[in-house]
């Protein structure tokens, strides 16, 4: 794959419109971050967002609901989960919703482990958990192929994924998406290199069977503070290289804001992507780890 510095150099060759403020009403003092990109369900329009006070990494998962343009007012009475950084999908039309658990380290209390966690929800009051991941492993994500197989992501660390790589499998339904298969999914051909590290975020389904997903690329610098890039690449047809990657926004095309720690002021986290009629797409990403804002793109997946 390409490093960050080359794709960075390609990505500046072209203007991109400002960012702005996506209001997320209703969470008090806390910040609202790392949000999906708007979905419809059950006949309104939602966002969930990861909420969390400025000084903690104690994260909740709530639902805020479409009031006007740019403006949505939390859910109250619905479930919380204590999870970070959520996404969503669809398979056979249900709602399938996920986000990272954070939980003390079993052989190290003082230290911390994740994992991902999925639910399926019938409403936003009933969430019945369907898988508990790998230990280590976040931005793993789903999505329902045409012909009705899942597509998998992983993203393994350590040994087998270094600082995070992107794998990939497909499996028969949801019944088959144990700890065995994720674990075991081959990585992607033309991978992150070197010490740069990334993960998918959401995947779409593009035109004669291709899939397109958006992503996020990082780094650290000599400082160790952190540098987050918006990315997208498509998969080649059995689903086993990575084609086409692109930065499609860093952190100077969004609106000001303070970010958590100054280490993390340089952080785009891809939420999700609506692709527009026009060529356009409209990218919802956290910023900094403690705003959520959206930005006009050209559509990533189209041969602009």
């Amino acid at each position: 794959m390409k490093s960050i510095e080359t794709l960075l150099q390609t990505f500046r060759e072209h203007t991109i419109a400002n960012g702005t403020r996506i209001q997320l009403n209703g969470a008090g003092e806390k910040d609202v971050y790392n949000i999906t990109a708007p979905f419809t369900w059950l006949g309104k329009e939602y966002i969930a967002g990861r909420v969390e006070s400025r000084d903690s990494e104690l994260s909740e998962v709530r639902f805020f609901e479409n009031v006007t343009i740019d403006t949505y007012q939390l859910v109250e009475n619905s479930t919380v989960l204590s999870l970070q950084d959520p996404f969503v999908t669809f398979v056979q039309g249900e709602l399938i919703i996920g986000g990272v658990e954070v939980f003390p380290k079993e052989s190290d209390p003082a230290k911390l482990d994740w994992r991902t966690n999925l639910y399926r929800a019938t409403s936003l009051t009933d969430f019945e958990q369907i898988l508990v991941g790998p230990i280590g492993m976040k931005d793993l994500r789903i999505k329902e192929l045409p012909d009705g197989r899942i597509l998998v992501l992983t993203r393994p660390q350590g040994e087998k994924g270094g600082r995070g790589k992107i794998g990939a499998i497909v499996i028969h339904s949801l019944a088959d998406l144990t700890l065995e298969k994720i674990e075991t999914a081959p990585l992607l051909k033309r991978n992150f290199s070197g010490d740069e590290w990334g993960g998918g975020n959401e995947i779409h389904l593009l035109d004669e069977g291709r899939v397109g997903v958006l992503g996020h690329i990082a780094c650290f610098d000599e400082a160790s503070d952190r540098h987050y890039y918006a990315f997208a690449f498509q998969l080649n047809e059995d689903f086993t290289q990575i084609e086409q990657e692109k930065i499609i926004a860093e952190r100077a095309n969004f609106a000001p804001s303070e970010p958590k720690r100054p280490d993390l002021a340089d952080v785009v986290f891809s939420g999700g992507l609506i692709r527009n009629s026009d060529g356009t797409a409209t990218l919802y990403a956290g910023i900094g780890d403690s705003d959520a804002q959206k930005i006009t793109i050209l559509d990533p997946f189209k041969n602009n």
